[in-house]
């Protein structure tokens, strides 16, 4: 694997393991850099032989990845919409590249992850989390909207609708533990564990006899979304747009939305927001 340099993103190869751990300071936001290195990256590791398996992280204990960029504009937006697939938006296109990745992807969350963030670690195909310190929530109905970038999908595909329902209108942040009940991730484990239990499973994939990763991501196909993936983006198009929403998005900002201490409880600070 060439070593790119990428804006948001430390990768590294062992053995045909990539690792890649995201960096993106202060709180490891989706901003259009990271949506932008993902998808390079992704991209350039599908024709990559010498690698089998993928394990994301983070360089920040606290976040893993907050949530898509609420200050990024239309015109900072536009680069990412010159490539898409047919049939997603821009947020969805992050999420079926990584479900349409030949190499297996694991997700080792160690911190928070909302919205956006979320939505990465449930397309990955596996995804193990830290009891304590890891977090995962759908927080977009507080701010107005629905997810936009394939969880109203994989959340169903994944839980059921009655608990994607609940995670999404909810707007929780849901516990390691809660998560791996609901089967949201594969497993929960405590913090001192999840980086061997990760690198062990990761390591036991890569040496697998050649073609067999191939053959099970075969057989075990991703489910084909393409027409919820179109509701979808249709009922968060209906919503983002609204002056409503815009004034949510405005006041969490200003009430500390997207700084560090105001992303630790980010569900309280928006149902505290003023009627």
């Amino acid at each position: 694997m060439e070593h790119t340099t990428y804006q948001t993103l430390r990768v590294s190869q062992k053995d045909a393991i990539a690792y890649v751990t995201i960096d993106n300071p202060p709180i490891n936001i989706l901003s259009v850099a990271v949506m932008t290195d993902l998808r390079d990256l992704l991209a350039s590791l599908a024709g990559d032989d010498t690698v089998r398996v993928i394990v994301f992280d983070s360089a920040d204990p606290d976040f893993f990845l907050a949530h898509v960029d609420m200050t990024a504009t239309a015109q900072a937006l536009a680069g990412l919409m010159a490539d898409l697939p047919e049939g997603v938006n821009l947020f969805q296109a992050v999420g079926e590249q990584l479900r349409q990745q030949p190499q297996v992807t694991i997700v080792k969350l160690a911190g928070k992850a909302r919205g956006g963030g979320a939505e990465f670690v449930v397309a990955a195909d596996m995804a193990f989390a830290a009891i304590g310190p890891a977090g995962l929530g759908q927080i977009e109905a507080l701010m107005g909207i629905v997810p936009a970038g394939g969880a109203t999908q994989y959340l169903t595909e994944r839980v059921g609708r009655n608990r994607a329902l609940e995670i999404v209108l909810g707007a929780d942040l849901y516990d390691a533990e809660t998560a791996e009940r609901y089967g949201w991730i594969n497993r929960a484990l405590p913090a001192h564990e999840l980086d061997a239990f990760v690198d062990r499973l990761a390591g036991n994939i890569a040496a697998l006899p050649d073609d067999v990763i191939a053959a099970a991501k075969q057989a075990i196909a991703p489910h084909n979304h393409a027409d919820g993936l179109a509701r979808e983006n249709d009922v968060w198009a209906g919503l983002v747009f609204r002056p409503a929403t815009a004034q949510l998005m405005s006041a969490g900002l200003a009430r500390g939305a997207q700084t560090r201490d105001g992303e630790q409880d980010l569900e309280a600070l928006f149902r505290g927001l003023p009627g």
